[in-house]
């Protein structure tokens, strides 16, 4: 069914992770209703739509890497996943 598909297990790791997370914060929700709040976006944000955001402009982080330098990956994932706490915690 899914020949066509080049599911690397890097790729079907990240898919995982992403169901994993949006398995987590449909839980969390459930359990405790997100809150709407302003941060440094200056516009009224819940967590999921700071995960969102910050998912998003990770992978604009890791694009704009790709694009401008040759360092390592590792680093570059580093920093992406430091704008998805950032954002999350204080967006």
């Amino acid at each position: 069914m899914f020949e066509w598909m080049v599911w690397t297990l890097p790729t079907a790791l990240v898919f995982a992770g992403l169901a994993l997370l949006l398995a987590g914060m449909a839980l969390w929700g459930h359990l405790s209703p997100p809150v709407a709040r302003r941060g440094f976006l200056r516009i009224e944000t819940d967590r999921g739509d700071r995960l969102y955001i910050g998912l998003i402009s990770a992978a604009f982080v890791l694009v704009g890497w790709m694009a401008v330098t040759d360092l390592s990956m590792w680093l570059a994932l580093g920093c992406a996943a430091l704008v998805v706490v950032v954002i999350g915690i204080w967006g």
